[in-house]
């Protein structure tokens, strides 16, 4: 080893010895006589001292050619810093290492991206992710990897424990379009065939559990090639699972200990068990989203039959048309926001389809107030205000239109009104679970159902006759787990009755011939004698980066992609030569 210790390693135990330490300088500061350099590694900081007599003259020369981010070799004598200077936030605070030897093991050009840092004079992200080896070096990411790696590593402890195989995947499969674009690879060897890369080990794991295999787990690593956002990427890690011989309950039991470990390992937390559980429609009466953040109020309000009889023709019109009159009671809401800050309001619900958002007042006398009072009778308005719960000081937010457009536009003024009013901590954690979802969504564009999850979920048992009666009231054994207001994990009981698997394909506009070349395998394996099953899938990438306080996925992944999926550092994807493209036998056409 080029070392004897680490630079979080030393303290007052030391004082006296000869140590080696090896890293990159993090800081230097010349006062006159020698040199203080602060010498960083993964494990923290020891301050280093070139000074008389304990550094010769000809290292003190060369110390003073020392940049920011050269990696040095160091060997000197450990010594307790002078009264008054020791640094009660670095470990090795007490300390100090008086050089004797100097060897420089690399040189460094000014760094683009300073490791030390602070905050406010980090760069963009563009930069940060071209420059990513020198953003990695920064303590933030650092810990944020380290946390990644413990909730791994204790993912994989709590399934061992309990009985859990691990099972890898196969990353070269077969393409089954149905929900996101796949990731295909062209194969040498069958030329015009491809392999896709898995959305999920989906397939495999329910072949795991007919072959008997009961329990298994896998982190596995998925692809989809989708629009992006903050948090999700194209290539992306999951904790995924299956499970024989349960129902929706029990894989809800066993995440539910998996989430109580994080909680009491990471973050100290003593989560109460089991975790709170809203079935989807009430998520989306209550909050208007499947993953409602519950760590505030807030609640959607049913005003439809109100807004009927009143002579404000944008609620009566819409109440008469069969859409929605929804509210959000702001409490103290007031005292945040003035009429331009209702305005900004409204302008903001007109992002998510909403063609207004309708307000009152409520006045230190507790009468409603605003400028379309005078098409309510004080009667109605007061049946509003209690409806609301309403208070003097409160705001009373409405939006009249479709359920769907009641529901996106309420959700996203519900999110931003809690972090405007600061109604919650944003460190704080809150976990729960929504179940009983849809089975099926109705696409309107190609006019036909969708699985809402997946086309391998089962639905409920008392909904088996609604699969050919009415779809739309079908629910499903799908169950997600919500932390803070984000989906952090997806699953589902599956469908082990081959006869049923089919009646779904066919719903979904997947024929029997169209079944058995996409889904053969399965349907095969379904009729070997296939146990009840189910399992989940929790996002590993969005996990880190709510334990870890995060709003951006790409900040707990070591090598992100960007919105546009490409890659900066190296400039991935990228062209290839021809000959590659000829021995594949593709041609490439750019319209």
């Amino acid at each position: 080893m080029l070392r004897t210790h680490t630079c979080g390693e030393l303290d007052h135990k030391q004082i006296g010895k000869e140590v080696t330490l090896c890293g990159w300088v993090d800081s230097y500061r010349d006062h006159g006589g020698g040199l203080f350099v602060d010498l960083r590694d993964r494990y923290g900081i020891t301050q280093v001292v070139f000074n008389p007599p304990d550094t010769s003259s000809q290292v003190i020369e060369e110390s003073k050619l020392l940049r920011a981010e050269y990696v040095l070799q160091v060997t000197g004598r450990v010594a307790e810093r002078p009264a008054g200077m020791a640094n009660p936030k670095l470990a090795t605070g007490e300390i100090e290492l008086r050089v004797t030897r100097l060897i420089l093991l690399n040189k460094s050009l000014t760094p683009v991206v300073s490791p030390n840092a602070n905050s406010q004079d980090i760069p963009n992200e563009e930069l940060r992710l071209e420059y990513r080896f020198l953003d990695l070096r920064r303590p933030t990411m650092q810990r944020t990897l380290f946390l990644r790696d413990r909730i791994v590593k204790e993912m994989r402890d709590y399934f061992a424990e309990h009985g859990f195989i691990d099972v890898e995947t196969p990353v070269l499969g077969r393409s089954t379009p149905e929900g996101a674009r796949d990731y295909l690879v062209p194969s040498r060897v069958s030329p015009g065939s491809f392999y896709a890369l898995p959305q999920s080990p989906q397939l495999y794991k329910q072949i795991l559990m007919v072959a008997g295999y009961d329990r298994y787990v896998q982190v596995a690593r998925c692809f989809r090639d989708e629009d992006l956002r903050a948090d999700r990427q194209p290539e992306f890690t999951q904790l995924d699972l299956e499970m024989s011989f349960v129902d929706a309950e029990d894989v809800i039991h066993v995440i539910d200990g998996l989430v109580a470990r994080l909680a009491r390992q990471e973050l100290g937390l003593d989560v109460k068990l089991p975790l709170p559980q809203l079935t989807y429609d009430e998520a989306m009466e209550r909050y208007g989203h499947d993953a409602p953040d519950l760590r505030f109020g807030l609640e959607l309000v049913d005003c439809t039959d109100l807004a009927a009889r009143s002579d404000f023709r944008v609620f009566s019109s819409v109440a008469a048309g069969g859409g929605r009159v929804r509210a959000i009671n702001a409490k103290r809401g007031t005292e945040h926001y003035s009429r331009r800050g209702i305005d900004a309001l409204t302008d903001y619900v007109g992002q998510f389809g909403a063609k207004g958002l309708a307000w009152f007042r409520v006045e230190q006398d507790g009468t409603l107030n605003s400028t379309i009072a005078k098409n309510f009778s004080a009667d109605l308005l007061q049946e509003f205000a209690a409806r609301l719960h309403a208070e003097p000081g409160d705001l009373l937010l409405f939006v009249a239109d479709q359920w769907k457009v009641t529901c996106k536009a309420l959700h996203a003024l519900r999110t931003k009104l809690g972090a405007e009013m600061k109604l919650y901590d944003p460190q704080s954690m809150h976990f729960s679970w929504v179940v009983e979802f849809p089975m099926f969504d109705y696409d309107e564009e190609e006019q036909r159902w969708v699985a809402m999850h997946h086309p391998f979920t089962s639905p409920r048992d008392q909904d088996l006759k609604l699969l050919e009666a009415d779809p739309a009231r079908c629910r499903a054994k799908a169950y997600d787990l919500v932390i803070n207001g984000y989906e952090a994990g997806g699953g589902t009981i599956r469908i082990h009755d081959p006869h049923i698997q089919q009646k779904v394909f066919s719903l979904l506009g997947i024929d029997e011939k169209v079944a058995e070349e996409r889904f053969g395998f399965l349907l095969r394996a379904l009729s070997y004698g296939a146990p009840p099953h189910g399992g989940i899938a929790l996002g590993i990438d969005r996990v880190v980066m709510l334990f870890g306080g995060m709003d951006n996925i790409r900040d707990c992944i070591a090598f992100p992609k960007t919105q546009r999926a490409t890659d900066m550092m190296t400039g991935a994807p990228s062209l290839v030569e021809l000959k590659q493209l000829r021995e594949l036998g593709i041609k490439v056409v750019v319209d």
